[in-house]
């Protein structure tokens, strides 16, 4: 089997109508507060594409073979926990690319990264409890859970059906 090429790059203009599509694909946002609407999408694009620009690394677009497949990379979580301060790495796949080892090539592009490129001793990853797919991923990557670091997104009401999040952690060197 032809493992596919799995680039992570910039955001281009031309990513999105994909993008839209995405973010609009119930399946896919299943495990997240709504659906974005067209114009949702385009301003987050441009924020992701700024903050790549600003720091020079952020979440980036993924291509597989020349398509725009998501985004994996880091970001600064801008609410407080007592996880907060801290470096996420984070994911969002279109719903052709899941199952195939994508999003973990992806993510370990990623993490190589943050690790090796920007220093950081330590990355989180965090998702509402029922998202047993990104579980599956972080813990394949090698990211282990403490219940006791679980936590209430403070960005959602008490009650729903998201609140309830895992987290996460991985050191440099798997430690």
């Amino acid at each position: 089997m032809i493992r596919p090429e799995i680039a992570l790059r910039q955001w281009r203009d031309g990513d999105l109508p994909r993008f839209q599509e995405m973010n609009a694909d119930p399946e896919v946002m299943r495990f997240f507060p709504k659906l974005l609407s067209p114009d949702e999408s385009a301003g987050m694009l441009d924020r992701l594409r700024g903050q790549i620009e600003a720091r020079g690394w952020g979440l980036w677009a993924v291509e597989v073979d020349g398509l725009l497949a998501g985004f994996t990379g880091l970001s600064q979580p801008t609410f407080a926990a007592h996880f907060t301060p801290c470096v996420e790495i984070g994911w969002r796949f279109r719903k052709e690319y899941w199952g195939r080892g994508i999003a973990y090539g992806a993510a370990l592009q990623a993490e190589s990264f943050g690790y090796q490129t920007l220093g950081l001793a330590e990355l989180v990853s965090f998702t509402a409890a029922i998202n047993l797919r990104s579980r599956r991923l972080m813990e394949r990557l090698g990211f282990t859970r403490d219940p006791r670091d679980d936590f209430e997104h403070p960005s959602l009401e008490a009650g729903h059906r998201l609140r309830g999040h895992v987290l996460y952690r991985k050191c440099r060197g798997g430690g």
